[in-house]
């Protein structure tokens, strides 16, 4: 005879393996750009305001299979541009909430030596939305010098064009602002997101500059003579201004991305329902302007054509928005289906397939398409017919 405590056991079992399956389509997707080569390792998190509904890692940290299997809540990732949404605009927009930062001043309020021609008319809101005039980034053939002459280099770079015209993507925007951030608090952008967001957040493995202690736990994103090498940050520019600025320098796992995405998802609240920004906030850092399309304040929306295949898919929302970083790193966020995806891989450490960045594009799409065909209630007609 089974008892009744032998049964309820057996039903929770298979409605674990119920749920599990529903996701294999998505899994298949991941797991097949470690079988093509794209990356050796990745970490997938599906979910939602109030719980994490999917979480798996994938591959190895390394194409040998004696490295570390990734897992979604002790693998580090070094998460490239997310940083600007995870580290910078979080603390903007808490420093606007607080009446502390002016989206419209212009940035030599808080920066000064921010000079030349045109230079006067950016606003914070510019460096936000990328509309500032600045080129992508610093001329890659600058040679090594100390942080401060780097970033005054980022301060005497030109505009390129009008500012407040049209956005193009740059890092010298949340450089700029990282350090406005700083100038207004009086410390560093690591010791202000840490106290004030990672910590409330519960982002306790969230960090610039991790320690010796952590670097086994690292996907590593490079090689130094034939050896992985993990836990120096892959962007040169970060790594220049000493691997902590406003555009690239985090580390963090796929389960402290997805309380970050749940914290946008609950409109600024914390998992104990405390406003850590007021939802008139998260409004503001989320209303699209025709000027900046398809870049919000931060993030950029699903309109995105800097990407072909968009790494959003075909299905996100009208209010969906996302980031993505060059290392392999994706999170993307749709509040009309209560849904985000964290997609995290280490694409960089020797792709073994044609045009891999491509490649990656086209599974990111297809991972946020199965994604939201995987979620019950997700396809819902109201929100996008085609689903």
């Amino acid at each position: 005879m089974v008892r009744p405590f032998a049964l309820a056991l057996i039903g929770v079992a298979a409605l674990a393996r119920a749920a599990a399956a529903q996701y294999e389509p998505v899994d298949a997707l991941v797991q097949d750009g470690v079988r093509r080569g794209v990356y050796p390792a990745a970490a997938l998190i599906i979910g939602n305001s109030r719980a994490i509904l999917h979480a798996r890692g994938f591959g190895h940290f390394t194409w040998s299979e004696r490295s570390a299997i990734p897992t979604p809540d002790s693998t580090l990732w070094d998460i490239a541009s997310l940083t600007k949404v995870v580290a910078t605009t979080s603390s903007a927009a808490l420093l606007v909430d607080r009446g502390r930062l002016q989206l419209d001043a212009p940035v030599q309020r808080y920066l000064p030596h921010f000079t030349g021609p045109g230079k006067e008319r950016v606003t914070v809101r510019m460096l936000l939305d990328h509309t500032s005039g600045l080129p992508a980034g610093l001329d890659p053939r600058q040679r090594r010098v100390p942080p401060d002459s780097i970033f005054a280099l980022v301060l005497r770079t030109p505009l390129r064009r009008s500012p407040g015209t049209r956005a193009q993507y740059s890092d010298l925007n949340a450089i700029l602002l990282g350090r406005i951030i700083e100038a207004i608090c009086g410390r560093s952008l690591y010791r202000f997101a840490a106290d004030s967001i990672f910590g409330p957040l519960g982002m306790f493995e969230t960090r610039f500059l991790p320690p010796m202690a952590l670097r086994r736990r690292i996907a590593p994103t490079s090689q130094w003579r034939g050896s992985p090498l993990a836990g120096e940050v892959n962007d040169r520019t970060s790594g220049w201004l000493g691997g902590v600025a406003g555009h690239a320098g985090v580390f963090t796992t796929a389960t402290d991305l997805a309380r970050y995405a749940q914290w946008w998802l609950r409109r600024g609240a914390t998992s104990a329902g405390i406003p850590l920004v007021r939802s008139a906030t998260v409004d503001t850092f989320l209303a699209p302007r025709a000027v900046a399309f398809p870049r919000l304040l931060g993030w950029e929306s699903r309109g995105t054509q800097e990407y072909t295949p968009s790494p959003y898919g075909t299905l996100p929302s009208a209010d969906a928005y996302g980031h993505t970083g060059y290392t392999g790193t994706m999170l993307w966020i749709d509040p009309d289906r209560d849904l985000f995806v964290v997609l995290l891989t280490n694409r960089v450490f020797g792709p073994r397939v044609a045009k891999p960045f491509t490649a990656l594009h086209e599974i990111r799409g297809r991972v946020a398409d199965a994604a939201v065909r995987a979620v019950p209630g997700a396809c819902r007609a109201e929100i996008r017919p085609s689903c």
